[in-house]
């Protein structure tokens, strides 16, 4: 492995980097190296990365096939726990699905589509709304990717002003972009609000992170149409980055319940770089804390007794047991 000493502008300022070769042992000892000095959650997960080294540097080899070292690579990665966490080579991209895949899915979008509305819903900026029986608004977000205009929104909450209630599903939301995010929260909020807190590395040390700085959502501009009434937030284990910063936010509002099951976490924000054999990897870097200081990279619990699961007998009956909760926590009845 050729290393030569270069200084370059990085994540936390200019530092001297090695430059590595695209051989398989250049390569991974790259990886382990940018993980080492730039992933942002070793002490939560109270992983050791040296043992992690110990333990995969060994199953490398220069006469390894490329398949063979983005094997090893991915089953280094995976140690993370984390699902903003992935090699990417020509031929495939690793990703961690235990953060979702050891739980129950606990939500099917037909039961809700067939049972619940007859298919007769509204769709617009990705999401799927309507208004349920029991004179409750439902608006399901199936991804932050999706964008979401002010228009759109405006739209959505006219339609259902008179109901009594509203329930935001967003279940099997795995993120997407913040600033959707902030869009939608802006509906809810009356004044400015403190939406949580995030850091930076500021040196190679597992430890050194920058101090916290606070970020802000503001609310709606005033022309706009803004909702009072309560809300629950439905969630599930697939609720996942941009999804659960939204429900972390969301669950500190007055007025507001969170109902399902803990999130997926996923609270670090994503960082990428390129290895020098031409792989990209893309890691959490920054971690965010929520409006109260809590880190949710491990999920958002719902509020004190609003854990609830889909019962798959119920389901089989067109029954949905944890929006049926959620319209009976909006009517009093839970």
């Amino acid at each position: 492995m050729a290393v030569v000493p270069i200084l370059v502008a990085g994540m936390t300022g200019c530092h001297d980097i090695e430059e590595y070769s695209a051989d398989p042992r250049g390569t991974f000892e790259q990886l382990w190296t940018i993980l080492d000095e730039h992933y942002c959650f070793f002490e939560q997960k109270d992983i050791d990365w040296d043992d992690i080294h110990a333990k995969y540097a060994p199953q490398v080899s220069d006469k390894m096939s490329d398949e063979e070292l983005f094997e090893v690579c991915s089953q280094m990665l995976a140690e993370l726990r984390d699902g903003h966490t992935n090699l990417s080579a020509p031929f495939a991209t690793s990703y961690y699905r235990k953060w979702w895949s050891d739980y129950p899915q606990n939500y099917s979008a037909r039961l809700v589509e067939e049972f619940y509305f007859n298919f007769n819903y509204r769709s617009v900026g990705g999401i799927d709304y309507g208004i349920l029986p029991q004179n409750i608004g439902y608006m399901h977000y199936s991804s932050f990717s999706y964008g979401i205009g002010e228009g759109n929104l405006d739209s959505i909450l006219a339609y259902c002003a008179s109901c009594d209630g509203l329930i935001i599903d967003v279940r099997d939301n795995g993120g997407g972009s913040v600033s959707n995010v902030k869009t939608l929260v802006s509906r809810f909020i009356t004044e400015r609000l403190q939406a949580g807190t995030i850091c930076h590395k500021d040196g190679p040390g597992h430890g050194d992170f920058s101090e916290p700085y606070p970020f802000y959502f503001d609310p709606a501009p005033s022309n706009r149409i803004m909702w009072g009434k309560p809300v629950v937030v439905l969630c599930n284990r697939s609720t996942f980055s941009a999804a659960n910063n939204f429900v972390s936010v969301m669950k500190c509002l007055p007025g507001v319940t969170v109902a399902g099951s803990t999130t997926g976490g996923g609270s670090g924000m994503p960082f990428s770089s390129e290895l020098t054999n031409g792989w990209g990897v893309r890691f959490s870097a920054s971690p965010v804390r929520d409006p109260r200081g809590n880190l949710t990279e491990f999920g958002v619990e719902p509020t004190e007794g609003c854990e609830v699961n889909l019962d798959p007998n119920e389901a089989l009956a067109g029954r949905d047991t944890m929006l049926d909760f959620a319209v009976a926590r909006l009517l009093g009845n839970s």
